[in-house]
């Protein structure tokens, strides 16, 4: 999803371009995955977790090789934007599918390994594109890349299991009408909120990050630049610890994520580079509490189309993604680096107030501590 961030400035340099129309290489696929997550739910409610996810992995597979062919930026955007409409089949289905593996038994400790997993391919697909592109060229991470998508449906194909969703099973129709019927619930439409605005703030600080780093004082190297997006490793370790603290309730550890997302927003503020690699370490550790907890809160709190709940909050999360990429980039270019540190920051605290208005029904306290 990422692999083009740290390859923001080889981009406009080769094409001449602006960093607000560098970034649509990223927004390009945040847009569709927020158009279409929200179709893959109800899809995966209507005839199995599985088949969704291992056919549509396999398909991000092939459209990942194509933008290392991609013959101009045109055609990149085109390529990002299928790459876009193909993630949804495996982020917007896996937590529902980790909840039926759960049961009757909580299922936070799951939700909280699996996000710290793809916190890992953050890091991985941040810092391996950077170096990947610093010692050959930026069409080299997609083919990697392209590599790693198609052994993980693999993976999904041969031996996940092919577990059925609790309850009878709807049809397509019957789906839908359950994942509309979630926005009459109060505490799921806080949920959807905290998604959006938390991507927001976290991803207009990565996105927009190579800039500030690429200019002066600093003027690093892609290579050097990439090594920040390690940072990300930090989440891999506070997303599943998280996910176990069941004794302490969703809404406080949700609302301690923002609080301490927006305290290393500000630190990268600080114009030392020590300081704003610390800013994004404490900035992911925030994002990957919140993170690691408010998906499981919204499995709980569904009653019923947990599919199509999950959806809709994927759907929030990169639509918040989509403004994140795009709206700090013209902070940016009026406002410098302060501009997109204030408006992520914004973004932030408008979700830690959706985050401490978040209330569980029986069952989800019961569950949530």
């Amino acid at each position: 999803m990422y692999v083009t961030q740290p390859l923001l400035p080889l981009l406009s340099r080769e094409y001449g371009l602006s960093a607000t129309v560098a970034g649509a290489s990223v927004s390009a696929v945040v847009l569709t995955i927020a158009l279409l997550a929200a179709a893959y739910g109800p899809l995966a409610d209507a005839i199995g977790r599985k088949p969704v996810m291992a056919y549509g992995c396999a398909a991000l597979a092939l459209a990942t090789l194509a933008c290392g062919f991609a013959p101009s930026f045109g055609a990149l955007l085109v390529l990002r934007a299928i790459q876009g409409a193909l993630v949804p089949s495996v982020s917007a289905v896996a937590v529902v599918y980790l909840g039926d593996l759960a049961g009757d038994r909580d299922p936070g400790s799951l939700v909280g390994a699996y996000i710290g997993a793809t916190v890992l391919g953050g890091l991985v697909g941040r810092v391996g594109s950077g170096l990947i592109a610093q010692a050959t060229t930026w069409r080299a991470p997609f083919f990697a890349f392209a590599a790693v998508t198609a052994l993980a449906a693999a993976g999904l194909f041969l031996a996940a299991a092919d577990v059925r969703p609790h309850g009878p099973r709807t049809t397509l129709a019957g789906a839908y009408r359950e994942m509309g019927a979630h926005f009459a619930n109060p505490r799921l439409v806080l949920a959807f909120f905290v998604a959006g605005t938390l991507f927001f703030g976290f991803i207009g600080i990565f996105t927009y990050l190579p800039y500030r780093l690429s200019a002066a004082p600093f003027l690093l190297s892609t290579g050097a630049i990439a090594w920040f997006y390690a940072s990300y490793a930090a989440g891999v370790v506070s997303a599943p610890l998280a996910g176990r603290f069941s004794a302490v309730p969703r809404r406080i550890l949700i609302a301690a994520g923002f609080a301490i997302a927006i305290a290393g927003t500000l630190l990268t503020a600080v114009p030392h580079a020590a300081a704003i690699a610390a800013g994004c370490a404490v900035l992911c550790v925030g994002m990957f509490v919140a993170q690691a907890v408010a998906p499981a809160y919204v499995n709980v709190t569904a009653k019923t189309g947990k599919g199509g709940a999950n959806a809709v909050y994927q759907a929030f999360y990169y639509t918040g993604a989509v403004l994140g990429s795009t709206l700090p980039g013209i902070a940016f270019e009026h406002f410098g680096w302060n501009g997109v540190v204030v408006s992520c920051a914004a973004s932030l605290a408008i979700g830690l107030l959706c985050g401490l208005g978040l209330r569980g029904d029986a069952r989800a306290r019961a569950l949530a501590g």
